[in-house]
């Protein structure tokens, strides 16, 4: 064996994908590694407890590994857990998720319910790409990060994402590499709704009017409406007003359709989105005589279907925007009995805080909802559905409703909404 090589038991994956091995107590975190697995590993350099090093070679695989369908896995960081089967991959998930509810919160559900799969490849229908002219290859690339550094990985394709788009990331870092402002254009947001794909090119310096003619070309030929962004959020904007679609998404079982902007956040696996909305709906149990108060509320996702069996349901969201999506998603849907209002929840003393409610949804980003859950007792609300994106912040949340707020834990759930990556979401369900 070289010397600059070890063999080493696979012990444990961290959250992220990571192998972790440890050698009389030196820890060793390698990508590409499963539990179980005897490999190679080769040291970084750098003398830390917990030392990073690359897999040489797999000496005993586990029973789980399956081949990486994508030719970027290893190099591009937005999957990194293709070598690993997708049922092993749920699983892995919720016992992370049951991992933080024990080390973090000290506390964990009364059930586990079944967790939430939808489709493996093109499920993806929002994403920011990075674009960059590299100098050295003399031409733009479009696509996600090197794992592990700030490189953008060399794609033509991509099979996560929704479809048109799977297939598009060459032809568009060539359209890119004929313009203007290829050096000048960092950033392309992909959105597919039902009905219509969009992309927002994030230009640093005004197009042409040669560019945008052949930005439009390739927009019409692939049915997708283009959009430039010059700064923020307002000055989003279609290069042919006349021709761009509304962007839409539908929940089929619920019979109500959303509106969005190709800007927007919204949940980017539907499948998956539309398992959890009716998940939510048969825990929290709402009654005709219910108010329902919906925290970040977004553009109404789970306000409207919560809407269609309460007697009242506030939402709340920060992004302005949003909070006008969702009242125009209101009207569609014809459901009179919603509110929505913008409003920061880091801030407290907020009126509707002191307000009863017989159900509160929280649907917060990665930093939770610290602030909210501190105020809920005098909310009192017989249920509490929290969702999450971020284990930990579940987690702790979850202990301070549980030891301070006079709640149980009644129910969890992991849904995989980013399968092939490490992300997990979440849905806990508590009584009071």
């Amino acid at each position: 064996m070289n010397s600059t090589t070890l063999e080493a038991r696979i012990v444990d994956l961290t959250h992220d994908g990571l192998g972790v091995a440890d050698l009389g107590g030196r820890r060793f975190f390698i990508p590409g590694c499963l539990p179980t697995e005897r490999v190679l590993l080769a040291p970084r350099k750098g003398r830390r407890k917990y030392q990073q090093a690359d897999l040489v070679e797999i000496l005993e695989p586990a029973a789980e590994r399956v081949v990486p369908p994508c030719e970027y896995f290893g190099r591009c960081g937005g999957c990194v857990l293709q070598h690993l089967d997708p049922l092993a991959q749920l699983h892995l998930k919720e016992a992370s998720v049951r991992a933080a509810f024990l080390r973090i919160g000290g506390v964990e559900p009364e059930e586990w319910l079944a967790p939430i799969q939808g489709p493996q490849w093109n499920y993806r229908r929002k994403a920011r790409l990075g674009v960059r002219y590299v100098e050295g290859k003399g031409r733009v690339l479009v696509g996600f990060k090197e794992r592990a550094t700030r490189l953008l990985t060399d794609m033509a394709h991509c099979s996560v994402l929704a479809t048109p788009f799977d297939k598009l990331l060459g032809e568009l870092a060539t359209l890119i590499g004929t313009s203007t402002v290829k050096r000048r254009l960092p950033q392309v947001e992909v959105a597919v709704g039902d009905s219509a794909a969009a992309m927002v090119l994030r230009t640093l310096d005004p197009p042409t009017e040669a560019d945008k003619n052949a930005f439009c070309e390739f927009g019409r030929r692939h049915h997708v409406d283009v959009y430039t962004q010059s700064g923020g959020p307002g000055t989003v904007k279609p290069l042919e007003p006349d021709q761009a679609r509304t962007l839409d998404y539908r929940l089929e079982a619920l019979d109500l359709r959303f509106e969005f902007a190709p800007t927007d956040f919204i949940q980017v696996n539907a499948v998956v989105n539309a398992a959890i909305v009716e998940q939510a709906l048969g825990l929290l149990n709402v009654g005709p005589s219910d108010r329902v108060l919906d925290l970040y509320s977004g553009l109404g996702n789970l306000s409207l279907p919560l809407a269609q069996h309460a007697n009242q349901v506030t939402g709340v969201e920060a992004e302005a925007g949003l909070v006008a999506r969702a009242v125009r998603n209101a009207q569609l849907n014809g459901l009179g009995n919603t509110r929505f209002l913008s409003g920061d929840l880091n801030q407290p003393e907020w009126s509707f805080m002191r307000e009863h409610w017989d159900l509160v949804v929280l649907d917060p980003p990665r930093s939770g909802a610290q602030v909210v859950v501190e105020q809920i007792g005098q909310m009192n609300p017989r249920g509490i559905l929290y969702i999450s994106c971020h284990p930990a912040t579940l987690a702790r949340d979850a202990e301070k409703l549980v030891t301070s707020q006079g709640y149980r834990m009644r129910t969890a759930v992991v849904a995989d909404m980013f399968p092939h990556t490490h992300h997990v979401e979440a849905m806990a369900f508590f009584e009071r």
